[in-house]
């Protein structure tokens, strides 16, 4: 349901959360995310333009939020990325239907509003903060766990 650009933000965005308010490179965002760097520089420039990440060139510069994690949603990151398409209107343009959604469009709209309202109401510390054997991202210079 998510694309990888929103994981990819997410993932991003936790990393600077951990690390605030030092700004990191795109290079080290890049290592400890495991995101290509050029991939992370085009959703960096996303988060960016939405006012969520902000750049400092120079010594002690980088990458950092630009809210604090207390201050931001994770449907703030969502939607700077790959914004959740409510469904408004028949997706299928059937002049009969116009703005009443059949069923099935009605309840799959439901499940995209419960979403937005889900992330809305969840800010990044919440989920950074969260008690877990498991933390967000991955581990930097350890080998993966393979599970089969």
């Amino acid at each position: 349901m998510f694309s990888k650009t929103v994981e990819y933000a997410l993932r991003a965005v936790a990393h600077l959360a951990y690390e605030a308010p030092n700004g990191r490179t795109t290079e080290q965002i890049s290592e400890a995310t495991r995101v290509k760097p050029a991939y992370l520089s085009k959703v960096l420039q996303a988060l960016s333009r939405a006012g969520i990440v902000k750049s400092q060139r120079g010594v002690g510069g980088g990458i950092a939020l630009a809210k604090r994690a207390e201050e931001l949603t994770i449907l703030e990151v969502v939607n700077a990325v790959d914004p959740i398409q409510r469904i408004k209107t028949c997706p299928l343009g059937l002049k009969t239907h116009g703005v009443r959604l059949c069923p099935l469009h009605r309840r799959m709209d439901d499940a995209l509003a419960t979403v937005e309202a889900a992330f809305g109401g969840t800010t990044l510390a919440e989920v950074l903060s969260e008690p877990t054997h498991s933390p967000p991202l991955c581990e930097v210079g350890v080998d993966r766990v393979q599970v089969s």
